[in-house]
Formats: structure tokens, C-alpha cells, sequence
């Protein structure tokens, strides 16, 4: 059962539910998100660009929503760009500072652990527009290293797109280290926060970034609720075409509605960051973590690294068993793995894969994310039910899993790594 957080009453969409352990892929809207939207779907409906009186509260609503997702990552309100999705804002970003460098043969530079929105527009880009792309890779931790984005740059260089944090393992990357390194060759830095605005604090000139990806259904906002900041003086070409909407940058009337209901998630972001947050989800996590390395004793296995992730994020992999089975097996709560299955072939997460992980051991990887609603108690479910269930599996030196092994094909596999 899942109870409320801290201060906070359950939630309706949890209650009565199995434990909750899957944050990292989606939010439950938190109510208070819920109710702010709510008159801007039905008594305020007007057009915030009207003239008139149905347009003043929409246009002011608007404003001020911008104001609170600019605040919480310390950006001017003229530099946030709504969007309706992560991978939309991805796509503005990195299509934009491609097409409007004006190069016949942009390069662009990124990682093997990129969310696909990344890395499915840098194939686009090369595909369509003739960019080239380096694809760097990440060390067992899941961390690019500094060296290698150096040695990658050049004078055609337009763009580096390095993630915040990883969604499986919560791995940080070192982001102001590699944007200055991108500056410092002329080249434009956007990061994908989609998994770290909320959880800890970002601040965009400390991190010296000039584009940055904001996803609402990562922090209790519903889903088509998404910004881009764009640090002023960025040119960028638009995504939508039309009427001027968005700095021009992404026509069409805005969705009043979802631009309050992000703001409104912002405004209780910044207050549980301020209030130490972070460190109260990290405790739990690692209690959750203590609790299954001494049930599992010399089974539980810590995919990627220890300290430099996300407080919310456990992923492990339990010896002997497989992640799908397992949580099959544990009913009482609700997580994932990052493995997909095709034909009744699981194939390993391509995160893990890139870290260099033993296929065996990446099918066995359990990515379990906590949020706003985990309780101690949802700890000592979860904790229980994940232990019964591996343990019910009895672990042998030869079992190699079940069938072939094959690389994930959710995904394509990443772009190849070239040095041009």
C-alpha cells in the first residue's frame, strides 16, 4: 500500500495500490498541479495574444508560469520555451542549432547513453541534413569522460549534447565541465534534464549550458507539459512554423492549461529542494538498498555509480535471476527493467550494455525510482516482496539465462562512434 510522503496526504491515483517504484518513467500529476490547472480548462479558455478581456487572465497565468520553470533552474523568464515534450524540446534544440549554424556539414557531438530523443535526431540530422555525429562512450560508471569530448571537438563543432542524469542509472554527468569544454571550441552545449530538474538543484549559468530540457511528467505535472531554455543570444531554427508563438521558435496558440500546470509543479519543486528533499528520498533509497543486499546476501549488484546519481535511483541486478521475473514474481510493487523482449528474447538495456555490463547480469537489473509518495513503510513492502521473490529463484554458477541474448532492439543501437 502506498502511503503519503512527508506532510503530504495519499494520493488518490496510489492508494490501495501495489508500492509505486517506477518515478523515473512517469509521475503520478500531483493535486495541487491538478487544481491550479484546472480553471484554464474551463472558465479561462481565452486566447492569451487576445486584446480583450478573455485574454487578460490566460496571458498573466501564462507569464507567470514561465517565471516559476525559468526560476527553478535560474533562467530569465524570456529564456524558457514551452514545449510538449521532452522530445520535442530535444528535437528544437538540436535540429535548431544544427540547421541555424548555416555549415553544409555541421558536426555533433553525444554520448551512447543519450535518451533516444537524442539520439534518434542525431540520426535524423545525419540522415537528412549532412551532419556528421560522434557518439562518445561512457565508462563503466556511465560517465563520459571530459578527455574524450576533447579529443572529439573541432572547428566544425556546432552542438555537444551531453543528458543531466541517466533514467536507468541516475548517473550525473559531469555537465559544466564538458559545456565549458564545448565553449571553449565554439560549440553551442544542450542537456537533457528531463530525469534531473526537480530532483536535485540545477542552475543553468553554473552550469554553463545554453539549452536545457524540461519534462512536466517527471515532476508531477502531466504528460504534453515541456520547456526548452534557451540561453539568450542562441539561434536556433524553429521547430513549428507560423505565428510567432514562442519567441517564433514554436507557433500555435499556447496550452495555457499545461503551462500552469508546469509551473505550478516547478513552484513545489523549488520549495521541496529548499526543504532538503533530495536527501530525504536518497535515505530511503538506500535503506530500500541496505535492506535487499543483507536479504540477497552476495547477489545485489549496484549498476553504475555509487555516489554521482540521482537520490531517487537504485538500479541493481540480483544474481541467478532475471529483473522481468522477479517483479513479475513481486506483485506488491510496480518497477521496470531496462530490458526489452522481442519474440520471447529479453535483450539487455543498451545503458547497461554501453557501461560495459555482462549481458546476464544487465537481464537481471531492476531500475526501482523513488518519489514524493514513498513512505518508510512502501520501503519494508517493497524490500520484502523483492527479496521473497529472488529468492524463490535459486541461483547456480552455469545458468547463462533463458535462451539466446541479444542487444536491445527498442532502440537502435548507437550512432557509430567516429572521430571527424
Amino acid at each position: 500500500m502506498t502511503g503519503p510522503g512527508p506532510g503530504l496526504p495519499p494520493h488518490p491515483g496510489l492508494t490501495g495500490r501495489p508500492v509505486y517504484l517506477d518515478y523515473n518513467a512517469t509521475t503520478p500529476v500531483d493535486p495541487r498541479v491538478a487544481d491550479a490547472m484546472l480553471p484554464h480548462l474551463t472558465d479561462f479558455f481565452g486566447n492569451p495574444a487576445s486584446s480583450h478581456s478573455h485574454g487578460a487572465e490566460p496571458r498573466r497565468a501564462l507569464a507567470e508560469a514561465r517565471a516559476r520553470v525559468a526560476d527553478l533552474v535560474g533562467a530569465g523568464p524570456g529564456e524558457i520555451v514551452f514545449a510538449g515534450s521532452g522530445s520535442e524540446a530535444d528535437l528544437l534544440a538540436l535540429r535548431g542549432a544544427v540547421l541555424a549554424s548555416g555549415r553544409p556539414h555541421p558536426h555533433v557531438v553525444t554520448q551512447a547513453t543519450e535518451h533516444p530523443a537524442v539520439l534518434e535526431t542525431c540520426r535524423a540530422l545525419e540522415r537528412l541534413h549532412g551532419a556528421r555525429v560522434t557518439v562518445l562512450p561512457v565508462g563503466s560508471d556511465g560517465l563520459v569522460a571530459p578527455d574524450a569530448l576533447a579529443a572529439a571537438l573541432h572547428e566544425d563543432t556546432v552542438l555537444v549534447s551531453v543528458m543531466a542524469a541517466n533514467n536507468e542509472t541516475g548517473a550525473l554527468q559531469p555537465v559544466a565541465e564538458l559545456a565549458a569544454l564545448a565553449h571553449e571550441h565554439g560549440a553551442l552545449f544542450h542537456c537533457d534534464a528531463a530525469q534531473a530538474v526537480g530532483k536535485i538543484p540545477l542552475d543553468v549559468t553554473a552550469l554553463g549550458v545554453d539549452l536545457l530540457a524540461i519534462v512536466g511528467h517527471k515532476m508531477y505535472a502531466p504528460k504534453g507539459a515541456a520547456a526548452l531554455y534557451v540561453r539568450h543570444g542562441t539561434e536556433l531554427e524553429p521547430v513549428v512554423y507560423g505565428g510567432g508563438q514562442e519567441r517564433g521558435l514554436r507557433a500555435g496558440t499556447e496550452n495555457v492549461a499545461l503551462a500552469v500546470a508546469l509551473g505550478t509543479a516547478a513552484r513545489i519543486a523549488a520549495v521541496e529542494l529548499a526543504d532538503g528533499a533530495p536527501a530525504h528520498i536518497a535515505a530511503l533509497r538506500d535503506d530500500l538498498h541496505r535492506r535487499l543486499t543483507d536479504g540477497l546476501p552476495g547477489r545485489v549488484h549496484l549498476n553504475g555509480p555509487e555516489k554521482n546519481r540521482l537520490p531517487n535511483t537504485l538500479n541493481i541486478s540480483v544474481d541467478g535471476v532475471l529483473g522481468h521475473e522477479v517483479l513479475a514474481a513481486a506483485d506488491q510493487i510496480a518497477a521496470s527493467t531496462g530490458s526489452a523482449c522481442h519474440s520471447g528474447t529479453r535483450s539487455p538495456s543498451p545503458v547497461l550494455t554501453a557501461m560495459g555490463v555482462d549481458p546476464v547480469r544487465a537481464l537481471g537489473a531492476m531500475r526501482l525510482s523513488l518519489g514524493r509518495w514513498i513512505t518508510p513503510g512502501d520501503i519494508e513492502t517493497a524490500a520484502t516482496a523483492l527479496i521473497r521473490a529472488a529468492a524463490a529463484h535459486r541461483p547456480t554458477t552455469d545458468r547463462a539465462g533463458p535462451g539466446p541474448v541479444r542487444h536491445h532492439a527498442r532502440t537502435p543501437a548507437p550512432l557509430p562512434r567516429k572521430r571527424t
